[in-house]
């Protein structure tokens, strides 16, 4: 959990950057990682040379020569505010300037060095980088929980700058889905729009916190640094976002890729994952010409949250499962792709469960209502039942504040979805079919098909109304003359006071 001071210092550099005249949320958080980024090479090479000395042996991975120490995070840190930002901008002596040696550092600085072609540095004043480097130096990042919680809340000022809010998807529904979907140990998770990593950092959360045991297994280890995490996403500030965030995570070397997901370029990503957590973008429209010819195959048209479902579809191995948040109309939109991607995925595949969330989830940003598709790919049916749950709270007001609230219907959903994953007994499933007043219940396949594949919820809850007792035409009549006569009298009394 991150601390009070913790929170104070990154409000203080965010401010700084703001006052500073960078304002832009994501040129903020871009710079900030870079900044990141830069120290947490100089305290690798650090450690790599006191383990190297201590060894008696020749320093293997280096990140910095002899001749580059003057451009090292503990040098520079302690020079004069325009002796440190020419050091950055300016290359010394045939020798690289801090951000390009940081663009240029290769695999030794891991996965985030990788999508550094397109980085820009963007902090315009000396005063403004010594006041910043200053501040990021004073933070304390001795554990991954420490990193990860700053870098998390960092991310959360996206949302709060008012602006590109859409990047963000709220934390505790990335956990809600996680915890449902219960990551195993061989799983090879991918989110296709991945954005800042939230989901990939989710379910490594995961397993930090529910099976900490399993990290004293090297090959479990090897796999989750190294093969277990995959993300697309093709804007490269988010790209370089998400790898840090992943690394800050604690997840070393994850599978990042800078492509369109439903271009052609991804062709190639077939049958590949067991698992995908994702909300793609909503809303969107692509020319039938930039989208890749499989997927229009499975579903014809040109909006962007059918397109995604097929793309699953075909990401995911036979038997893998797939999470995604989807706007309430793919749901029941009345169009032939919508009834298409809709059949699809019920008749030729397993639909587990449809979790209808409330509209007020996204905002300030959004008031789209939304809901959660859990599915199998099978490639044979399977649907049997469909488990459909109305969340009315998420633990936070639905109004544009969202601030938090006592209601909360995430760890019931939780609970009831591994109860009738698990399976439940004849008179259970016959109880649950038959609960259609209740926020949760099964509807069966067949009545999913005769309504057109409508995934809608109110298409199937059946709402109890309360008779309400009106008092007889007659008597109202006589109760208004009654309070005529009254105010009548009144009117009298009033008149002989004032003579």
């Amino acid at each position: 959990m991150i601390t009070g001071e913790l929170k104070s210092q990154v409000d203080k550099i965010w401010e700084a950057f703001w006052t500073g005249g960078v304002s832009n949320p994501l040129t903020v958080i871009e710079q900030f990682t870079f900044l990141l980024f830069i120290r947490r090479l100089d305290e690798k090479q650090r450690l790599d040379e006191k383990k190297a000395n201590i060894a008696g042996i020749p320093l293997r991975n280096v990140i910095f020569t002899e001749a580059q120490s003057q451009i090292r995070w503990n040098s520079f840190k302690h020079k004069d505010a325009e002796s440190m930002f020419a050091l950055f901008t300016t290359p010394q002596e045939g020798e690289l300037s801090v951000f390009d040696h940081m663009k240029q550092v290769g695999e030794a600085g891991g996965v985030f060095a990788e999508y550094m072609k397109g980085a820009t540095f963007m902090i315009p004043t000396p005063r403004l980088l010594d006041m910043v480097v200053q501040m990021v130096d004073k933070i304390k990042m001795d554990d991954r929980d420490t990193k990860g919680d700053l870098y998390e809340y960092l991310l959360s000022k996206i949302a709060t700058a008012g602006t590109n809010g859409q990047f963000r998807t709220p934390r505790h529904i990335i956990k809600m889905m996680v915890d449902m979907a219960q990551p195993h140990k061989e799983e090879t998770i991918c989110d296709p729009s991945c954005g800042s990593a939230g989901f990939l950092v989710a379910a490594g959360e995961y397993f930090q916190q529910n099976h900490a045991d399993w990290f004293h297994e090297r090959d479990f280890r090897e796999h989750f640094n190294s093969h277990m995490f995959s993300g697309i996403e093709f804007d490269p500030t988010m790209l370089r976002i998400g790898a840090m965030n992943l690394q800050l995570h604690g997840i070393e070397t994850p599978t990042l890729i800078g492509k369109d997901s439903l271009s052609e370029s991804n062709a190639d990503i077939r049958e590949a994952y067991s698992l995908i957590l994702a909300n793609p973008p909503f809303k969107g429209s692509l020319d039938y010409d930039a989208v890749e010819g499989s997927l229009l195959q499975t579903v014809k048209t040109k909006k962007t949250e059918l397109l995604f479902l097929a793309l699953m579809l075909r990401m995911l191995k036979t038997g893998g499962r797939c999470a995604v948040i989807i706007p309430d109309g793919v749901l029941f939109g009345s169009s032939k792709a919508h009834k298409q991607i809709r059949q699809e995925i019920i008749e030729n595949h397993k639909l587990d469960a449809v979790i209808s969330m409330p509209s007020g989830v996204f905002k300030p940003y959004a008031g789209v209502s939304t809901a959660v598709l859990f599915f199998t790919k099978t490639n044979s049916g399977g649907t049997d039942k469909v488990w459909f749950y109305d969340m009315k709270a998420d633990g936070y007001t639905l109004d544009d504040k969202r601030t938090e609230s006592k209601e909360n219907d995430i760890p019931n959903i939780i609970a009831q979805y591994h109860k009738v994953s698990a399976g439940l007994s004849q008179a259970e499933t016959v109880e649950l079919s038959k609960a259609r007043t209740q926020q949760a219940f099964l509807v069966p396949f067949d009545e999913i098909k005769s309504n057109d594949w409508d995934l809608s919820i109110n298409r199937y809850k059946e709402i109890v109304y309360e008779e309400v007792q009106y008092d007889a035409p007659k008597d109202l009549i006589n109760d208004i003359k009654d309070l005529d006569q009254q105010r009548a009298e009144a009117l009298k009394v009033l008149e002989g006071l004032l003579g």
